[in-house]
Order: structure tokens, then C-alpha cells, then sequence
């Protein structure tokens, strides 16, 4: 290849490794801790955060209003100008030249307009930050510190509840349901991308990153999940949504819970209804008022499935409960035949129907459409795992040990650098500087695709980037040792560059691409750690050739294109 495009090409993977390394580089250099832990929650604690940040600026926004009108709007509420500009051009109104809290409030419809605004703003920056926390070099769970949890099936205990022996395979296909009830619940519980994965055929793996409280684990893990169903009241319903219209700053507190307002009577309890948005998300329908007594706890649902309706068609979710359960649920329904009744997940409504007649055992709900069912289905089906769990370990790695462990392997890289460097400029003279600046280029595209391809760094990967430190350099010293036999034979600095790299590259070659195989192996066979050092050792092999083979010649193309060429290769004269 030519020289001007062994520069194009040297400075377009420049060019994707600043894209692939932006969101590393902005996440961990520049976004606080508080706002990271924010971000990398739930989408659920992200939603409560904002609502409850916009329920407090707004109380704050009407209470500098009531104070003095003509105050300026603060900086931190800035960005509701834009927004308030372009209602007023909407409005066909002046847009004011000075903007006070007066003229601000005029550019609002109502204050539900002004409380979505503001709780946009926070939204969207929480969201954005947990997309860019998703395209990031990920810290392994020895790293970044938190739990990991084994969990085995109870077999034996199956096979008494169901009175038939289970085989290998119903194990394997229970076990799989239950990691799709855990994905649902892990979100409820509140931590960030935990890794949930079959290990063999009886067992899950649960690694949960950050620091997390084993008690609540364990509850979390072993509890039956939160599912009720509770009797609507009608006329407060109405009465609660009107209120909450009208005054959108009192729907939540500063932490983002839904308040209770005082003309609930006792045995009455505020919730949310929810319905899944376009993007597979809850989405906030209405309010609605429920009986705050049980009619029938969740934990009596013995299997959930959907179905379709012979007449009508439509999909149907159907359950089963035990025969405890048939007993409150006929009494339950019979008592309020006419009613409607809400199926609570967690405190949050998820689902609402109306009650024609006395059900026992067998219940049938419709009204929903195909993706609704299925979704209200598997939320039937967290209310008990489809074969119950023993937690195997249990095992928490501290925050501390994850910060000394990257501290130590931070300094590994660099004391393993230096040395690098220092010996091959006390060696190669001029070129060893051409090699270290290779050396530093390769960590570069290193970082870059394992942060392109979300990898995850554990303390073996870091063993693997100390390796690919030492190994990298090999090329350079086969390559510059054949330059030297070159010179000594007395040809030119250019041919000697020439032949140096022609006979160094099938060498170089053979070197690496058994390693590669050997690396690609590990990857594919090995488990969770030996993986992590196996992808940073292969990278790193293919990332050091390319700068030995491409890089460096490209700078010594450079410094031999001259009129009198020179080539520093050792510090011994001639």
C-alpha cells in the first residue's frame, strides 16, 4: 500500500476509536456519581426521580410567584423559556423582551403543561445517560464490587407439590421461566443491569453489580412476588382524578411517591394505573381509588397462560388458583358482581375489569389486546416461580476491594508501560520511540473495541491488557532487529526498512496467529473470567500487529522521505 493511504487508513481508525471511546471518556470523566447511580436504576426510579423533581420545581416556581411576580426566572429552570417562546408564538401573542416569573406562567397552558415540561427535561437527560451507560466499557462485578448469587432448583420439592417425577429437560424448560420471572422482578427490586443466566441444567447464575444489600436479595429472591386484586371505588376515582388535574404539584411528594389526599376516608388507598406505551414501558393512564383490604392475594395462582375467546376472539389471560383461593375469589366476586376489579402489581395497577358474575378456580379476564395479555400473563406468572429456588452462595464483593483492584491494575499498565518504554529508547534509540508511540496507539484501539462491543473489564481482563503491554512490543524488536541486520550488511536506511519489515512479517505472523487461535478458543470454551481475558489477549494480538506492521512504517515512510534521510536506531557509532 501507499503512503498516502497507509495514512488514510492509520487516521480513520484514529477517528473510530475517538467514536467508540466518547461514551467511555464522557461517562466516567464526566458524569457525577450521584447522577451514574440515577441513571443506571430503573427505568421506574428514573420516572419517580423526575416526577418528584418536577413536583418540587413546580411548588417552587408558584411559590417565588406568590412572593414576587416580576422575579427572574432562575437558571436552573432556563430551559422552560424555549419552551415558553414557542407557546407564545402558538398563542399568536408578543413574545416578552424580559422574562419574569409573571410572563413565564403566561407562556404555559395550565401548570400540568408546565409539571410535564420540567419533568421532560429530566427525564430525557436520565434516559440519555442510561443509553450512553449501555455503550460504555463495562466494570466486571470483581471491578465495580456488588453480589453474586447462586441459585439451584428445588427438584425434589416440585415433585411433592405436583405428586409425578420432573425429567431433566421439564427442569431445564422451569428453569428457563424462571429467569424470564426474575428479568421482570429484578426491576421492581431496583438494581442496575444484572446479569441473569442459566449454568447448567438445574442452576442460575445471578450476578448483580454495585453495591447492593444481601437481606433484600435474599427477600427479594425467595418472596412470592407483590400481586393482589382489589375492589375499584368508582365515585372516588373520579372524585381523585379531578383533583390531581387540578392540582398537578400535589400528585407527588419530593421523592416521587403518589400522595394520599386527605379526602380519602379510611379503608381507601390512592394508586396508578399503568399501561404499557409503545415502547414496552409503563405509561401513567389515569389515578384510581381501590379498597385498601386484599380480596385475594397473588400467592394463590397456581398457572397463567392466554388464551382466545371462541365467540368474540379476542385474547384472554387465564389462571388457575389453588382451592383456598377459588374459596375468596367466588366470595370475592360475588360480593361485588357489577364492580370493577384491579389487578395490583407492586402497588401499581396493572390491569382493570369488570366483575359479571361469582368465579372460583378457573378465571378468565378479556378487554385486552394481544400484547396487553400476554404482558398482564407474565405478570399473573411472578407471583410464584414455576419451580422454586435454593440459594447455592451467596457472595458479596465490596466497593473498596473493586476501586484498589482497578487502582492496582491502573498501576500494573503504567509501571508496565514505562519500563516498555524506557527500554526500548535505551535500546532502539529514535525507533524505540516510533515502537512506544505504537505501543500507546494499540492500548488506544485496544480500549476502543471493547468499549464498542460492551465488553466487560474483570481483573482478568486487566491481566490480559498488562500481557498485551509486554507482547506488543515483540513485533517491534523482531522488525527492528531485522533492520539493523540490514544496515550491517551496508545497504541504505530505506531498504534496509524495506527488507526489515518483509522478512520480520511472516515471523510476526506465525507468532501471533497461534495465539490468536489459542485466545479465540478460550472464548469461546472458558467460562465468565477466562472469557474477559481471552477477548482483551485477542484484541490486543490483532491491535499489536497492526501497529507494528501498519503504524510504524507509516512513520518511518515519514522520516525517510526526505531529502537526507536518517535512521536512529542505535546509540552506537559508526
Amino acid at each position: 500500500m501507499k503512503k498516502r493511504g497507509r495514512l488514510v487508513v492509520v487516521l480513520l481508525v484514529a477517528v473510530v476509536c475517538g467514536i467508540f471511546l466518547y461514551p467511555t471518556v464522557r461517562w466516567y470523566a464526566f458524569v457525577p456519581q450521584e447522577t451514574k447511580d440515577l441513571a443506571t436504576g430503573s427505568m421506574i426510579q428514573i420516572r419517580e426521580y423526575a416526577q418528584g423533581q418536577a413536583s418540587r420545581g413546580l411548588r417552587e416556581l408558584k411559590d417565588m410567584f406568590y412572593e414576587d411576580p416580576d422575579t427572574d426566572v432562575p437558571d436552573e429552570y432556563s430551559f422552560l423559556i424555549d419552551v415558553a417562546k414557542d407557546n407564545y408564538k402558538n398563542m399568536k401573542s408578543d413574545v416578552p423582551k424580559t422574562w419574569t416569573l409573571e410572563n413565564l406562567f403566561r407562556g404555559f397552558y395550565t401548570e400540568k403543561d408546565l409539571f410535564d415540561t420540567i419533568e421532560n427535561e429530566y427525564r430525557t437527560e436520565l434516559i440519555d445517560l442510561k443509553t450512553l451507560s449501555g455503550r460504555i466499557l463495562q466494570l466486571g462485578l470483581d471491578l465495580r464490587g456488588g453480589m453474586s448469587i447462586l441459585l439451584e432448583a428445588d427438584v425434589a420439592a416440585y415433585e411433592e407439590k405436583h405428586s409425578e417425577s420432573a425429567s431433566s429437560s421439564e427442569v431445564a424448560e422451569l428453569i428457563s421461566e424462571d429467569i424470564a420471572i426474575l428479568n421482570e422482578r429484578i426491576d421492581q427490586f431496583g438494581v442496575s443491569e444484572p446479569n441473569i443466566r442459566k449454568q447448567g441444567s438445574d442452576q442460575i447464575l445471578i450476578e448483580i453489580p454495585g453495591a447492593a444489600d444481601p437481606e433484600r436479595v435474599n427477600s427479594f429472591l425467595k418472596g412470592k412476588g407483590s400481586l393482589t386484586f382489589q375492589i375499584v371505588d368508582e365515585e372516588l376515582t373520579s372524585e381523585l382524578n379531578t383533583y390531581f388535574a387540578a392540582n398537578p404539584s400535589e400528585i407527588y411528594s419530593d421523592s416521587g411517591q403518589l400522595m394520599q389526599p386527605d379526602f380519602l376516608p379510611a379503608g381507601k388507598i390512592a394508586t396508578a394505573y399503568y399501561v404499557n406505551d409503545e415502547y414496552g414501558l409503563d405509561e401513567l393512564a389515569s389515578y384510581v381509588v381501590l379498597d385498601e383490604e386484599i380480596g385475594l392475594d397473588g400467592i394463590h395462582i397456581t398457572n397463567a397462560s392466554v388464551g382466545t375467546n371462541a365467540i368474540t376472539a379476542q385474547p384472554t389471560v387465564n389462571f388457575e388458583l389453588d382451592s383456598e383461593g377459588g374459596e375468596l375469589f367466588y366470595k370475592l366476586t360475588s360480593t361485588h358482581t357489577g364492580e370493577r376489579m384491579a389487578v395490583v402489581q407492586d402497588g401499581k395497577v396493572k390491569a382493570m375489569a369488570t366483575i359479571t358474575e361469582g368465579i372460583r378456580n378457573n378465571v378468565q379476564i378479556t378487554g385486552f389486546d394481544q400484547d396487553e395479555a400476554s404482558d398482564l400473563s407474565v405478570t399473573l406468572k411472578t407471583a410464584a416461580l414455576p419451580i422454586e429456588l435454593i440459594v447455592v452462595s451467596q457472595q458479596a464483593v465490596g466497593a473498596s476491594l473493586g476501586e484498589d483492584t482497578v487502582e492496582a491494575g491502573l498501576i500494573a499498565i503504567l509501571v508496565g508501560l514505562a519500563l516498555v518504554f524506557i527500554f526500548m529508547i535505551v535500546i532502539y534509540k529514535g525507533s524505540g520511540i516510533y515502537a512506544d508511540i505504537a505501543l500507546l496507539f494499540n492500548l488506544v484501539i485496544l480500549i476502543s473495541v471493547l468499549s464498542a462491543f460492551n465488553l466487560t473489564l474483570t481483573l482478568t481482563s486487566i491481566a490480559g491488557l498488562v500481557l498485551t503491554v509486554g507482547m506488543a512490543v515483540d513485533a517491534n524488536v523482531i522488525i527492528l532487529e531485522r533492520i539493523k541486520e540490514e544496515l550491517s550488511l551496508g545497504k541504505s536506511a530505506e531498504s534496509s526498512v524495506k527488507a526489515g519489515f518483509a522478512k520480520a512479517f511472516w515471523t510476526i505472523m506465525d507468532a501471533n496467529v497461534t495465539t490468536i487461535i489459542a485466545a479465540l478458543v478460550l472464548s469461546q470454551l472458558g467460562s465468565g473470567s477466562i472469557k474477559g481475558f481471552a477477548n482483551t489477549l485477542a484484541v490486543g494480538i490483532v491491535s499489536s500487529m497492526f501497529n507494528a506492521l501498519f503504524v510504524v512504517k507509516l512513520m518511518y515512510d515519514a522520516s525517510l522521505s526526505g531529502k537526507n534521510p536518517r535512521l536512529s536506531i542505535s546509540w552506537r557509532k559508526k
